[in-house]
Order: C-alpha cells, then sequence, then structure tokens
C-alpha cells in the first residue's frame, strides 16, 4: 500500500482517434507504481481524460511520458471540437488523496511544468491552489482566447508564461499545470438542438453570471448526436451539491420547454457525491458511509 498517493487527471485534445488514445494509455501505465484507474474520450469535444494515481514520483514521470506519447500525435493546428482547448496536453491537475498536502501538490505542479518546458518547449501556466497571480487562479481565465488566440496572448507580459519563453509551441499550444481538490465534470444533455438554450441555461447555471457558487459551466453541441448539452466543472460538491445542480438545470431547461434526457459524468468522482445523490431523490434519513455494504466488508476484512 503506498503511504503517499496523488491523484492527476490530465486532459489531453484528442477524443477520436483509438491509437493515439491508446499510445498514450500505454504511455501512463508504462510507469511503476502509477495506476491508470480510468480513460474517457469524447468525440464531439475532441478531447479525453484519463484518471491515474500513484506517488508524487511516478506521477510526475507519468505526465512526461503523458507528454513524450501525446505531441506527436497531436497538431493544434487542425484540431476542431466543441471543448475549448489550448494545448495538446491541455491542462494537467495533480489532487492530494493521502498522505500528501494541497502543499506537495503545489510543489509538484511546479517541479512538473519546469519539466515540461524543459524536455518539450511548451509553455507552462501554474493554476489552481498552484497560481503565482491571483487572475491565474481560474483555469478558464488563462485558456480566454484557446489556441489560436494565444500567439498575440502571450506577448502581452501580464500572460507570460510561468515556465518557457513568451512562444507558443506551434502545434502543442500552451498547458496549465496545478493543484486542486477534487472536481466533478458533470454534463447534463438536452432534448434540443438549439445551442441557444444551453449557452442561456449554462449563463443561469454558473457563478461567474450570477448562478451557484463552485459552478463553471458551457453550452455545447453534440453534432453526433444532434442535441446540445451544459457542460459543467464542478469544483467543490460539499458546498454546491450536484442534486442542487441538476435541478437548477431542469427547472431552467422547463422554461424553454426542453426536457433534461440524460446526464454523464466524467473520469472519476468521490463515492460521496452519489451517497448525496441517493440522500436527495431517495429522502434518506439518518443514513450513513457504514450503510454501504461494501464498505462494511471492506472494513471486515482490514480487521481479520
Amino acid at each position: 500500500m503506498w503511504e503517499k498517493l496523488v491523484e492527476c487527471v490530465p486532459n489531453v485534445s484528442e477524443g477520436r482517434n483509438k491509437d493515439s488514445i491508446g499510445a498514450m494509455a500505454a504511455a501512463i501505465r508504462s510507469v511503476p507504481k502509477v495506476r491508470l484507474l480510468d480513460v474517457q474520450s469524447d468525440p464531439d469535444h475532441h478531447r479525453t481524460v484519463f484518471t491515474f494515481v500513484g506517488e508524487p514520483e511516478g506521477v510526475a514521470e507519468a505526465v512526461l511520458q503523458l507528454f513524450a506519447a501525446a505531441l506527436p500525435r497531436i497538431d493544434l493546428r487542425v484540431h476542431r471540437g466543441e471543448h475549448p482547448r489550448m494545448g495538446a496536453v491541455d491542462v494537467v491537475p495533480f489532487v492530494p488523496v493521502r498522505g500528501v498536502s494541497m502543499e506537495d501538490c503545489v510543489a509538484l505542479a511546479k517541479d512538473v511544468g519546469r519539466e515540461i518546458w524543459e524536455r518539450f518547449r511548451v509553455p507552462v501556466y501554474l493554476y489552481g491552489e498552484a497560481a503565482t497571480r491571483p487572475e491565474r487562479a481560474d483555469l478558464s481565465e488563462i485558456r480566454k482566447g484557446e489556441f489560436e488566440g494565444f500567439f498575440e496572448k502571450i506577448k502581452d507580459p501580464k500572460w507570460a508564461p510561468d515556465f518557457g519563453e513568451p512562444m507558443v509551441h506551434p502545434t502543442a499550444g500552451v498547458t496549465a499545470v496545478g493543484a486542486r481538490e477534487f472536481l466533478i465534470a458533470f454534463n447534463v444533455n438536452l432534448g434540443t438542438s438549439d445551442i441557444r438554450v444551453a449557452k442561456e441555461i449554462a449563463k443561469a447555471v454558473r457563478f461567474s453570471s450570477g448562478g451557484l457558487r463552485y459552478v463553471k459551466a458551457l453550452g455545447m453541441e453534440l453534432r453526433e448526436r444532434g442535441i446540445v448539452q451544459v457542460s459543467m466543472n464542478l469544483t467543490n460538491f460539499k458546498k454546491t451539491p450536484l442534486p442542487r445542480v441538476l435541478e437548477l438545470v431542469r427547472r431552467e431547461a422547463q422554461r424553454f420547454g426542453v426536457s433534461v434526457v440524460g446526464t454523464e459524468i466524467v473520469g472519476l468522482i468521490p463515492e460521496e457525491v452519489l451517497v448525496q445523490v441517493a440522500e436527495y431523490y431517495l429522502q434518506l434519513e439518518g443514513f450513513s458511509l457504514s450503510q454501504i455494504l461494501e464498505r462494511r466488508i471492506e472494513e471486515a476484512l482490514r480487521e481479520a
């Protein structure tokens, strides 16, 4: 059992080429003391989210191996997808799980960011808890302008990278590396093809335009399915629970005569989130995690 455990959830700008995605997953798996837990790709977003855990040194090496596999396979000059992006490996967050502090993850982000620049010549911005300036704490602020706009943006001294020269990598763009708490990527699909509806609902839900605290939201098209989506990041599920977010989206959709046709979670989530959902929709009273069968079995086996 590893005494120190860090989660890493890199997002890469490739969601369609299975061979490329497989090569990147293999690069992560090649690192000892790292376990790849999940790979989720979305062809409409043209994006893949990898989730892996391990000891800090192993996780750092896995990120570098991911870059080595991703950069020859992704060219942002021809990349088109619904999700905003500024880099081939767009964002690399480190999350403390066990035996490490947020400060440890900030230090890890800085070490890995420096190494990314030195090895791959991709400029790096530190975000989240690792941000060096207040405006860089929010990933969406860094990403504004996306790959195409960064060639001018990076010339502004305000947006000089934390590591590297103020020059965008011609095919891989720039990368954000940071430290944060657990985040839930939660999408709600709507029974309409009208992107205006999704954008209006996203505006009503996200905190930056007057919605719920700890919610970021965008309206996106899912062209292959002929519907639209409210794509969200919930940055603090304890203070803004997932059921509250879903119900607000549902009520806003009703104003447009639109129904929710499905939801999805991208990547992995803490067990506590599903308990929140059960408590809310089943109206459970006095429920505790100790009532979960698998948890009691694990506890009994540890005590045996």
